[in-house]
């Protein structure tokens, strides 16, 4: 077995109608914070270092995302999908009207909007991604699936970056390849998962490249040929994103340290990093067990990271 190194410097369903008011409209703030500590336990990680006056909007937001990525999902054709996102469209605009409807993340979201600037624009371009998405979650190229990564994870670092009022084009460069970095390690991890439901996340290019079978895949698992190698790469690409956002602050007189005032926005490069870290031990096997348990040190490393303002 040919062990690989790093260049070192699984959701569940949830079907409801848009149509009519959803449980949680009474206590939106709650809503959103039980259903990013349910479905993305990271990100609630990094929640309470955010300033408590912005915290209800970053679960907000998170919730947002989470909500259209369960989309897929949550769903039992791409019609039903196409109309949950068309009704995010209407809520986005409802929101910017100051008509939000009667869901809990829209009025969260209408809530963080009365105290910083949330550009529509990025919360449409997380939308049209996911809808797109629902028509056909495989990507040919690398540079479909970074685009797909750029709407969706960069697109919602930068609305973190704005509600906390930083306008920086380092930072916003640093937020585009960390976004970046996140998708990948996220879809790395999530393989067995989609591979269950038939759908492959890696990149056509890069299977062809190392000649994996989808359906060997979807039948094997690890035990598919060449599975391991396209891991691999692209793992790879996820940690060269990961350390170019890195070196944008050794640039522009940061000295290597990420501003006190975005380190929480930053912080979503720990997970990014524990993922990467783990899947190297498991020699870039998805499918290792160790990779499906979380790190019980993952706290600890997000609040040290705060503290070093490194991730």
């Amino acid at each position: 077995m040919t062990t690989r190194h790093l260049n070192k410097v699984a959701f569940g369903r949830r079907v409801y109608s848009t149509a009519r008011p959803v449980a949680g409209a009474e206590n939106p703030a709650q809503y959103c914070l039980d259903l990013v500590r349910k479905h993305d336990y990271e990100s609630y990680l990094a929640g309470p270092f955010y300033p408590a006056e912005l915290r209800t909007g970053y679960y907000a937001l998170k919730a947002f995302s989470v909500e259209l990525a369960t989309v897929q999902d949550s769903v039992s054709n791409a019609m039903i999908g196409q109309m949950r996102m068309q009704f995010w469209r209407d809520a986005v605009k409802g929101i910017a009207d100051d008509r939000p409807p009667r869901h809990p993340i829209a009025l969260a979201l209408h809530e963080a909007t009365q105290k910083s600037r949330l550009p529509s624009y990025h919360l449409k371009r997380i939308i049209d991604a996911r809808d797109a998405e629902i028509q056909s979650s495989s990507h040919l190229t690398t540079d479909s699936l970074m685009t797909h990564a750029e709407s969706t994870s960069s697109s919602l670092l930068y609305l973190l970056l704005s509600m906390l009022s930083v306008s920086d084009s380092t930072v916003s460069h640093a937020a585009s390849h960390l976004g970046i970095a996140q998708t990948l390690t996220t879809l790395l991890r999530a393989l067995p998962y989609h591979a269950i439901n038939g759908r492959m996340v890696v990149p056509a290019e890069i299977t062809a490249k190392h000649g994996v079978v989808q359906e060997d895949v979807f039948r094997k698992g690890s035990g598919a040929r060449g599975i391991d190698e396209a891991v691999f790469e692209l793992a790879t690409l996820a940690n060269d994103h990961l350390n170019t956002a890195r070196s944008m602050f050794k640039e522009g007189g940061f000295e290597g340290k990420v501003p006190p005032t975005v380190m929480p926005v930053f912080l979503a490069g720990v997970p990014v990093a524990n993922i990467l870290g783990r899947l190297e031990k498991a020699n870039f096997d998805v499918f290792a067990p160790s990779l499906q348990v979380r790190d019980w040190l993952l706290p600890w490393h997000v609040w040290k990271s705060y503290y070093v303002r490194m991730f």
